[in-house]
């Protein structure tokens, strides 16, 4: 059988969605920022390398065991596939600042408080906690491999001096406490020092234990453990408005958990056809209502988005809204059910709009109008002549996410290059900014970047031509309140602040 093109092309990104396991016939076999993003306002504060292995910082004997800052800089070229940062998060208060990678690690890094004499270095921020959220392992029903990789994390509130976080991988979500111990219990009666039991016949008198103050230790321990829900990979989590529930997704189901039940969840959406031959679309994401806990929003590989209300019916599957803008017959080509595929959605922080990634653009839709978006920013246009050759090294099935600011006026997007871009929605203007080496020294300016189509090209221009492909940002996190933003490339994370904070 000959696949025409169309079906080629959604045969092979299909598979790639659903695994090896799940071939398309069904055979068996993841404010106050009111200044927006004027050009050269940003500047480095501090770059972090996510640790090789949770003993890297012991190679230095002289450096805080606490810190991986700009001192800490080294080529690391010889990172693993293991090392490569896979999702970016702050917390609710931008505190704390979590990244997971393909090794199953999460890093925690904290805040530098502000002090008299180092004002200036209030934006840095250090190690707080590094472990291992979760190893490989095998389905032996069905032989196949499950990563470690991180897909999301997701913070909940925090409700004491503890901290909790969510975190995914293909197949299961742990809850995982983060928490702080300055002091150590001592002079039990039934041990002794070293925690040995004691003989009862040598205990001659009663002790009451007592606190000793001992060294900070962070300790990062499993709460919850999610699992056994999902058939296929899971690409999103989100924490509910009510934090008693949250929902995970996979490509084609989306399941509702309380928190204190690890062994049910209730499924709300379901897309899976009875004839896996009449699959036509995948989930590719999926984000709560920020303040209304029975609303949630999907978006699928069609391009489309799906408003739902859980008041309606229990099971999800009829949508409330519908959002999808009529393509242009004009632009139609092979690839453009590739580039229309959503890869992230997320709600502004005041729950009016929505925001989409598509491969070439963000778009802004407002909740009272489903039929095309009220925004439409251009990330890499220039790339439309380079469709071919992405598609052939694969890095058109790229997934790149969105975020907000705290004000929801200025989105930040990634591209190619290590470039990442910024759009005010109020001014409308734009920036291309480069997340490099080149740039890690602390308080650097960042100059805005220019890509050149053809023609001449001008000495602060690059050519599209020299984009290098391997290098991109597909990960970034703006703080909640702040003009600080955390942008991942490969295994290093970059953090930047606005100059004029």
């Amino acid at each position: 059988m000959v696949l025409q093109p169309s079906e080629r092309h959604y045969r092979d990104w299909s598979h790639r969605r659903l695994g090896p396991w799940c071939s398309p016939t069904g055979s068996p076999a993841p404010l106050s920022c009111e200044t927006g993003c004027g050009e050269g306002s940003w500047i480095l504060v501090c770059r972090l390398l996510v640790p090789t292995q949770v003993s890297l910082l012991s190679m230095e004997e002289d450096i805080d065991t606490r810190k991986i800052n700009n001192s800490f800089l080294r080529d690391h070229s010889y990172a693993t596939e293991a090392d490569i940062i896979s999702t970016v998060e702050f917390n609710h208060t931008g505190e704390l600042l979590a990244t997971g990678d393909k090794g199953g690690r999460v890093v925690i890094f904290q805040r530098e408080q502000e002090s008299k004499n180092q004002v200036h270095r209030r934006g840095e921020y250090n190690v707080y906690s590094t472990f291992q959220s979760h190893e490989p392992e095998f389905d032996y029903l069905k032989s196949l491999e499950i990563e470690e990789k991180i897909n999301k994390i997701r913070w909940l509130p925090q409700q004491n001096a503890a901290y909790f976080l969510l975190s995914t991988n293909d197949k299961t979500v742990k809850l995982w406490k983060v928490s702080e111990r300055d002091k150590r219990p001592e002079g039990y009666n039934l041990k002794d020092e070293e925690g040995r039991l004691r003989d009862p016949a040598t205990i001659t008198t009663l002790r009451v234990p007592v606190l000793r103050p001992m060294d900070l230790m962070v300790e990062a321990t499993p709460r919850r453990v999610f699992a056994n829900a999902h058939t296929y990979h899971i690409n999103s989590i989100s924490v509910n408005s009510d934090y008693e529930t949250y929902m995970s997704a996979d490509d084609l189901r989306i399941n509702l958990w309380n928190f204190e039940i690890t062994n049910q969840s209730f499924n709300i959406v379901d897309i899976k056809p009875a004839n896996m031959e009449e699959l036509t679309e995948v989930i590719t994401a999926a984000e709560f209502h920020p303040h209304h806990c029975n609303t949630f929003v999907y978006s699928s590989s069609k391009g489309t988005i799906r408003l739902c209300d859980m008041r309606a019916s229990a099971l999800c599957d009829r949508h409330t809204k519908f959002f999808e803008e009529p393509e242009d017959p004009s632009n139609r080509s092979f690839f453009s059910e590739i580039i229309s595929s959503i890869s992230d959605v997320k709600f502004s922080h005041s729950g009016r709009y929505i925001m989409t990634r598509d491969y070439l653009t963000v778009k802004v839709w407002d909740l009272n109008m489903e039929n095309r978006p009220i925004e439409t920013y251009q990330v890499h246009d220039y790339l439309r002549s380079k469709l071919c050759s992405l598609y052939e090294n694969d890095c058109i099935f790229d997934k790149f996410e969105c975020v907000w600011n705290g004000s929801d006026s200025v989105i930040m997007t990634g591209s190619y290059n290590n470039f990442f871009r910024m759009f005010d929605r109020n001014t409308k203007r734009d920036v291309t900014l480069e997340a490099s080496r080149e740039n890690s020294k602390p308080r650097a300016i960042l100059k805005p970047r220019k890509v050149c189509v053809g023609g001449k090209r001008r000495k602060d221009e690059i050519s599209v031509d020299s984009l290098d492909f391997s290098k991109k940002i597909l990960h970034t996190a703006w703080h909640p309140s702040e003009n600080i933003i955390a942008v991942a490339a490969t295994n290093n994370l970059y953090i930047f602040q606005d100059k004029v904070n």
